[in-house]
């Protein structure tokens, strides 16, 4: 079963074979296409078209990261249990509070390093859990999350402009938040 739109990625490698190895075991199916310095995933669930091409000198190691939401916890543990048969698990995060949102997840990373985030989305939440904290200051990818200095609640208001095409100037306030590097995708 096919579903529109699609996404599609394109990412550049340092080796072709090894990305191949890589996420026909994550994918858990063949690329559609293999041809000199290039390869192609046509998946179904998540709906997504992804090329990579080998070009060592492109290769970024500050890309930030991938990631699909599955629709049940039951897709997930299947998904995780297939990722560590294959060996890929690189870390897990269950029952965690993450971009203000309960979830559970797992990463991998891909020979170039790319992190891929794999999570089910239980409910929205009011904070970041900090038992975290200390993972995500050494990871190389973070969700978003309030300075460590104190919690997000006690955090000061900054002025947020927003560029709406409305009809007078909108100004609103938030907790302050840090972005860590590696970006903000949750």
């Amino acid at each position: 079963m096919s579903s529109f739109p699609r996404m599609h990625v394109s990412l550049y490698v340092a080796d072709l074979a090894a990305t191949v190895t890589f996420y026909t075991a994550f994918f858990g199916q063949p690329a559609a296409k293999i041809k000199p310095g290039y390869a192609k995933y046509v998946l179904d669930e998540p709906a997504l078209i992804i090329s990579f091409v080998q070009n060592p000198g492109r290769v970024h190691s500050n890309f930030g990261h991938l990631g699909f939401q599955v629709e049940t916890l039951p897709q997930l543990e299947d998904r995780l249990a297939a990722a560590r048969r294959a060996g890929l698990v690189q870390r897990e995060e269950m029952g965690t509070s993450c971009c203000y949102a309960k979830q559970d997840k797992f990463w991998v990373n891909d020979p170039d390093g790319t992190e891929w985030e794999v999570y089910y989305f239980h409910e929205d939440a009011e904070f970041n859990d900090p038992r975290y904290q200390q993972e995500y200051d050494q990871a190389s990818s973070q969700c978003c999350i309030a300075s460590a200095a104190l919690p997000a609640e006690e955090l000061p208001p900054v002025p947020l402009t927003l560029a709406l095409p409305l009809a007078d100037t909108s100004t609103v306030t938030a907790p302050a938040l840090a972005c860590a590097p590696g970006g903000c995708a949750c």
